[in-house]
């Protein structure tokens, strides 16, 4: 087996928002935010309340929205060590079934 070459790495595709594709180590993804910042696929809590906009809206404490999704079993969370991690893919199928159970 040989090593990857760069040219190999610019052709893996990375799944994103909304079927966005494009070079993984490119950070195609973006968090909202002036200025906007590349999606990491294993967000903390804050990006994950940035990449769900729930900072955008009228909540008092977008973390415990983020805990009660948990607790509902809505969204999945990933314990690393001591902290808590969303999986870009975990909040991107949450997103899909909210838009799928209430479609507007």
């Amino acid at each position: 087996m040989g090593s990857v070459s760069p040219e190999n790495v610019r052709h893996v595709d990375d799944p994103g928002l909304n079927g966005q594709r494009g070079p993984a180590w490119t950070g195609s993804v973006m968090l909202p935010g002036d200025p906007p910042e590349p999606c990491p696929e294993l967000l903390t809590e804050s990006e994950a309340i940035r990449y769900l906009r729930l900072d955008t809206v009228n909540i008092a404490n977008p973390g415990d929205t983020l805990t009660r999704y948990r607790e509902m079993g809505l969204l999945k969370a990933t314990q690393v060590s001591k902290r808590l991690f969303y999986r870009r893919i975990e909040l991107d199928r949450f997103l899909e079934r909210l838009t799928n159970e209430n479609p507007r």
